[in-house]
């Protein structure tokens, strides 16, 4: 059974916090990753093309699901996360497509 790590609810989502989590680039890199994959991926350095430590992408995910872009849970001993795209969506239309569109 999975476990959802603590994160904000959607009526809670304030859009300075969501834009400061998005302004690192290797935290938008990992969004971009997220949106291109098929459902849920995993939180291990081995699925993300970025040059960092475990410790720090730790941080960077955490940063992130605690502005509520993401979704962590856990299952036994893994971790996998989710972009959090309705709830985004539903408080601030058309703001995850405008900054992970590549330019």
């Amino acid at each position: 059974m999975a476990r959802t790590l603590p994160q904000p609810p959607r009526e809670a989502l304030e859009i300075v916090t969501l834009l400061q989590a998005l302004a690192d680039p290797v935290r938008l890199e990992l969004v971009r990753a997220l949106r291109d994959g098929d459902g849920p991926c995993p939180c291990g350095l081995e699925a993300y093309d970025v040059d960092i430590s475990a410790p720090t992408l730790s941080h960077h995910w955490r940063v992130l699901r605690e502005a509520g872009v993401t979704t962590t849970f856990t299952e036994g001993r893994k971790r996998w996360v989710e972009l959090r795209t309705e709830d985004v969506h539903a408080r601030f239309p058309g703001l995850l497509d405008a900054i992970l569109t590549r330019p």
